[in-house]
């Protein structure tokens, strides 16, 4: 029985080492915790009659919420999105044709796997790198040559399509660095997710149009150094996100200052496991704040 034991423990610890040479040591901490499974897929409700929009994730009524997936490598369906938070403001979005991209590419806090996509902004540099991995197939940085020409992109690879709005900052001396931002927004798996970047201003008519209907979007929630609160939950009322991440922010107090404030529209829930896997039949039928682990 003895010698039974010690041969399913080293049979473990040969698994977990195999996993985290494939995935990166979050792997192992996220078998170690017992992460999420086997969760049953909700019956999907019926259809809504078409409305015109920009982008094709169109929100459903009566859709239950979203589950945080198992960290397990598993395939993943064709409608179905992984977003696993990286930290600060950079996540790592898996399409089901295993493309992945990741958001704000820095020299400071990367994926454990080289992206296909790599968006950047350019308010400081923990939003971007001169350096990208050239293993990357697709370096889209968020501003322009030159601050009249902003930075337009639309990118179809494999089963995604990524394309961006350009938004202004505030530099260190107060001044305007026009179109030094953009709004990234991925669209796959029929959904549309939208990443805000280092967004310092509330949006007009123009931008919001061009963004269209959103269905998830990581937000920048520090209320300081990015938009300031009431701006930033101005920005989410017009977007109507059926999810919110927050993202960028640095301590426990400033994300319980969001999370108060974003209670007044929104439920909130604090997933186990920085990864999360949403597809149109698990969006919310409330609109609701995903915190994941990190910051």
């Amino acid at each position: 029985m003895e010698r039974g034991k010690n041969g399913f423990a080293k049979g473990l610890a040969r698994l977990l080492r195999t996993l985290a040479a494939i995935a990166g040591p979050a792997a192992l901490i996220l078998m170690a915790s017992g992460a999420i499974a086997g969760a049953q897929p909700a019956p999907q409700p019926a259809a809504k009659p078409d409305e015109t929009r920009s982008c094709p994730g169109l929100v459903a009524a009566a859709r239950p919420p979203a589950l945080p997936a198992a960290f397990d490598l598993a395939a993943l369906n064709a409608d179905q999105v992984r977003i696993s938070y990286v930290g600060h403001a950079t996540f790592l979005l898996e399409s089901p044709q295993g493309v992945h991209i990741a958001t704000d590419y820095n020299d400071y806090v990367r994926p454990s796997v080289v992206p296909d996509i790599a968006t950047m902004n350019h308010a400081h540099d923990t939003h971007y790198t001169d350096h990208p991995d050239p293993a990357i197939k697709y370096v889209l940085r968020g501003w322009g040559p030159s601050p009249d020409k902003p930075a337009i992109w639309d990118v179809q690879y494999r089963d995604v399509r990524v394309r961006n709005v350009p938004t202004n900052i505030r530099s260190f001396g107060g001044t305007t660095e026009k179109y030094g931002n953009s709004i990234f927004i991925f669209e796959m798996a029929n959904l549309c997710i939208a990443h805000l970047g280092h967004l310092h201003h509330t949006l007009t008519k123009q931008q919001l149009d061009d963004i269209g209907r959103v269905d998830v979007v990581m937000a920048p929630v520090d209320g300081s150094l990015t938009l300031d609160l009431e701006g930033m939950m101005e920005v989410l009322a017009a977007l109507k996100p059926q999810i919110v991440i927050p993202m960028h922010f640095f301590d426990q107090y400033t994300l319980a200052r969001f999370l108060d404030r974003a209670r007044e529209s929104f439920d909130v829930e604090r997933a186990e496991v920085p990864t999360v896997v949403v597809s149109r039949a698990t969006l919310p039928a409330k609109p609701k704040v995903l915190v994941l682990p990190g910051h």
